[in-house]
């Protein structure tokens, strides 16, 4: 069936948290602060195919998210950035977001929502 119109909702993924950690060796008395930073959460991509001619896709599913980044670890060991996610819509698509509409062009691609 032809869907010309859905309500999608993405999130771009959360970052991970940092780790609270303090160096302790023997020979080391006074070692400091060593803990790592959380990873950077993934971004939502849509991308303006030419191959695709309606939004019947986004019938069944309509909340996206990107993927978490891991928390920091010991020994200033920063966390994996989170993996993005990509979503393909119609070239002329209307997106809609709190600020501005605009319009998708062949090829174009419109990175890091968060609506």
């Amino acid at each position: 069936m032809f869907a010309d119109r859905a309500n999608v909702f993405v999130k771009a993924g959360r970052g991970g948290d940092g780790c609270i950690s303090f160096r302790r060796e023997k020979h080391v008395p006074k070692g400091g602060p060593d803990g790592g930073d959380g990873g950077d959460g993934g971004d939502v991509v849509l991308v303006a195919d030419p191959d695709l001619r309606d939004l019947s896709r986004f019938r069944q599913a309509s909340h996206f998210r990107a993927q978490r980044g891991t928390h920091g670890r010991g020994a200033g060991k920063t966390g994996r950035r989170g993996e993005g996610l990509e979503l393909a819509v119609p070239v002329g698509t209307e997106v809609r977001s709190r600020e501005t509409p605009f319009l998708l062009e062949d090829g174009q691609v419109v990175a890091r929502l968060d609506f």
